[in-house]
């Protein structure tokens, strides 16, 4: 069997040259190489790229969410992509094997949607932050997971092409929940696979001036859109009493209220609960959609 064809799509705005210079030259040394690399300045020029680049510069910054489905639309113009890979522009693939092992992965599982990397510091630590499950004192262990990292993973154009791509309303925050759960519903996989890694500097969430905000407006929305009604209040008071436990900040809290205000008050379509057996698959997975 053929070996899915793999696309890079990579972010930038233009603050990171010399990091997005290594990312590309990690990429360009993969074994099995990349048949399109896009890379999408967000609002901001692109330094000079490589040939084998294809740089697309948009007028003004449209999130993580707009930015990446735009690089999703020019992968798709080539038609010749079967698997979508998502790199943070400051991220760096230390193997040579990644996209080798990715392929792999893809090749032996035709419902395989999301492919999760491990996100490692240069010391080679994983924040908790980082590995998708609630348990997660062990960033080693993989397996089937209900959601994924933004900084480094795969995606099934197949996948997208079904269930649809990045929600752009979102622009930042949750954007990944929202894709795995929608991926989930139809029947899709999301695999965590730590052996892939894209190493990243350590880094706080904080360090975004809308985070707060955005976070809260968007689970918001992510429970508005996709989880069963009797579920939507039993989720966002779970995640409002973990928000108040765990926020030292005042100033945080006031941004994250507001945010959730905000969340309740705007639309955010389609609304399209998942199914009670999505919930449960979620549940048997270690991770039912109320946390």
């Amino acid at each position: 069997m053929r070996h899915p064809r793999v696309g890079v799509a990579i972010l930038t705005m233009g603050t990171r040259p010399a990091e997005l210079a290594a990312l590309l030259e990690s990429v360009a040394g993969q074994g099995t190489p990349a048949v399109r690399v896009v890379v999408v300045g967000n609002g901001s020029p692109l330094p000079p790229m490589p040939e084998w680049v294809t740089g697309v510069e948009l007028p003004e910054n449209l999130g993580i969410s707009g930015g990446r489905n735009t690089a999703l639309a020019r992968l798709r113009e080539f038609g010749d992509v079967d698997v979508v890979v998502d790199l943070d522009d400051d991220g760096l693939l230390i193997s040579p094997d990644v996209f080798s092992r990715l392929t792999e992965l893809y090749a032996a599982d035709q419902q395989l949607g999301i492919v999760g990397f491990r996100i490692a510091d240069e010391r080679g630590r994983t924040q908790r932050r980082h590995v998708p499950r609630l348990r997660a004192a062990d960033p080693m262990r993989g397996g089937l997971v209900t959601t994924f990292l933004g900084g480094g993973h795969g995606l099934s154009m197949r996948m997208l092409q079904e269930i649809g791509g990045w929600p752009e309303p979102f622009f930042y925050a949750h954007e990944e929940t929202d894709l795995a759960w929608r991926a989930l519903d139809t029947g899709w996989k999301v695999l965590y696979d730590p052996e892939l890694v894209l190493q990243h500097p350590w880094t706080s969430p904080t360090r975004h001036a809308v985070f707060y905000r955005m976070v809260s407006r968007n689970r918001v929305w992510l429970a508005k859109r996709h989880l069963p009604a009797l579920l939507v209040p039993v989720y966002l008071g779970v995640w409002a009493v973990l928000t108040v436990a765990r926020t030292q900040s005042a100033a945080g809290l006031r941004a994250w209220f507001s945010g959730f205000a905000e969340g309740l008050r705007t639309p955010c379509p389609p609304r399209r609960p998942m199914r009670w057996s999505t919930v449960w698959r979620m549940t048997r997975l270690g991770r039912p959609p109320v946390i």
